[in-house]
């Protein structure tokens, strides 16, 4: 028996082209007599294969706090059930975050909800021709749709980044 010299695959003595790779076997024969063995690469346990977690960036406590925090950092962005989070993992720093991020969207939504009623209440009042304000107005409610979305995957990446305008305000500690 005779093995392919450049796959090392098993070629029958009568054989002209290699079966795996279809390499001319006339010559292979006479080169390579020898069974060429996989090389095995060790496998180090220490290095994480699900992804990077870019919250801890080299810091595996902070690493391991956003892999088991994840789902309570991403309800911290579903308005009212901020309130979880914040009372079932107040130990985790990478929650208490998001949960600052989600309860200040969450409190300036509401503020934008009661300013934009009370304005388009105001401008139908004066007349009902300016009700094209008045969808201006409320279309501008979709940005606080947008940022949710963003920290809603920012908490999903592991990552403690602020969220666009509003990410700077801090009210838990």
């Amino acid at each position: 028996m005779a093995f392919c010299g450049n796959c090392g695959s098993k070629i029958e003595e009568s054989a002209k082209f290699c079966p795996s790779c279809g390499t001319p076997a006339q010559a292979q024969n006479t080169q390579n007599t020898a069974q060429v063995e996989p090389v095995q690469t060790p496998v180090n346990y220490d290095t994480p294969v699900s992804g990077p977690v870019t919250a801890a960036a080299g810091n595996s406590a902070e690493a391991a706090d956003a892999q088991n925090n994840k789902v309570m950092a991403i309800l911290a962005y579903f308005g009212p059930l901020v309130l979880i989070p914040i009372f079932a993992a107040k130990t985790s720093a990478f929650a208490r975050y998001h949960s600052n991020q989600g309860m200040v969207l969450f409190i300036v939504t509401v503020a934008y909800s009661i300013v934009s009623g009370i304005l388009n209440s105001l401008i139908l009042a004066i007349s009902w021709r300016l009700y094209f304000l008045t969808s201006i107005i409320s279309m501008v409610g979709i940005v606080f749709t947008v940022l949710a979305i963003i920290g809603v995957v920012n908490a999903y990446k592991g990552e403690k980044k602020p969220l666009p305008v509003i990410g700077g305000i801090n009210i838990l500690k």
